[in-house]
């Protein structure tokens, strides 16, 4: 069962971090899904969402799905962030992230991150991720 909710992940997030976009959709076990609503400011030339907003994404999909799990502890850093940029992603439609954390342990936390436009099945782009959990 998770720690903490989708609410107070969401207001966690809008309160610590206010510069971030995300929002977490769902969460379960070890697992959670982040949208990034895709606006002007994330498009780079050609009109495609720029590698910066999928990292992000990436990013803040992991944290939540670890914060679910082990509370609001708010020192847990990123360590490591591997990104596969695998196709296009469409500039009109909002960006999805579906964490998966495979590996929890008490000073690390190892999980994936799958990348969709909206409403297309293809995989735009892959992370690998890794974070530091503080003790105590």
């Amino acid at each position: 069962m998770s720690q903490m909710t989708v609410e107070e992940l969401n207001d966690l997030i809008r309160r610590e971090f206010p510069q971030s976009n995300a929002i977490l959709e769902t969460i379960s076990p070890r697992r959670c899904r982040v949208r990034i609503p895709i606006n002007s400011s994330h498009l780079r030339p050609g009109g495609t969402v720029s590698g910066p907003t999928m990292m992000s994404l990436a990013d803040n999909a992991m944290y939540l799905a670890l914060l679910a799990e082990i509370g609001p502890v708010l020192l847990a850093v990123t360590t490591n962030l591997n990104i596969h940029f695998v196709r296009k992603p469409e500039a009109d439609r909002d960006l999805l992230g579906e964490c998966h954390i495979f590996k929890l342990g008490k000073k690390l936390a190892v999980g994936e991150v799958r990348i969709f436009s909206e409403g297309i099945d293809d995989l735009v782009a892959h992370a690998t991720c890794t974070y530091s959990i503080p003790a105590g």
